[in-house]
C-alpha cells in the first residue's frame, strides 16, 4: 500500500494543476467579454512562400482597433492589434474542405488587408452573423476621424 502513495500523491498533484489551468483560461475569457465586444475569431496570416496554419482566438473590439488574443495562452495582452483604419475588407468566402477542420463550425473566412501600404493579407474565420458585425463595424468611423481609402 505504501508504494502507491506517491504515485498518487503526484496524479493528485497534477490534477490540481490542470483544473487551476483551466480556471485561469476561463478566468481570462470572462475578463475579455466582460470589458467589450467580443467574438470567436481563428486568424491566419497569408505567406508567399509557404502555407501557414490557424490559430484559434478571440477578437474585440475597441473604439479604433480590433485587438485579437490566443485561445491558448494565458496572457491578457492582445496578440495582435489590428488599426480600424488600416484593415481593409477584401471579401469573403466559404471555408473550402481543407479549412473547415480547421475553424469552428459554420464560420467563413474573411480576407483583409493590412498595414499602410495594405502589404499584408489577414484571414479572420467568424460566423456569419461575427462577420456582419465586424463589416459594419469597419465601417462606422467615428466623428473626426478620416477613414482609410484605397
Amino acid at each position: 500500500m505504501g508504494e502507491l502513495v506517491a504515485p498518487l500523491e503526484i496524479l493528485g498533484a497534477l490534477l490540481v494543476l490542470f483544473g487551476l489551468v483551466l480556471a485561469l483560461f476561463i478566468l481570462r475569457r470572462y475578463l475579455l467579454a466582460r470589458r467589450g465586444a467580443t467574438f470567436d475569431c481563428s486568424l491566419r496570416r497569408e505567406h508567399p512562400r509557404r502555407a501557414s496554419s490557424w490559430i484559434l482566438g478571440v477578437a474585440r473590439y475597441e473604439e479604433d482597433r480590433l485587438e485579437w488574443f490566443r485561445i491558448f495562452t494565458v496572457s491578457p495582452r492582445p496578440s495582435r492589434v489590428l488599426t480600424r483604419a488600416q484593415l481593409l475588407l477584401i471579401e469573403w468566402i466559404q471555408p473550402d474542405e481543407q479549412d473547415v477542420h480547421s475553424i469552428l463550425p459554420g464560420a467563413v473566412i474573411v480576407r483583409c488587408s493590412y498595414g499602410r501600404n495594405h502589404s499584408e493579407v489577414l484571414e479572420l474565420a467568424m460566423t456569419r452573423s461575427d462577420y456582419t458585425g465586424f463589416a459594419t463595424w469597419l465601417e462606422a468611423t467615428p466623428p473626426g476621424v478620416q477613414p482609410f481609402s484605397a
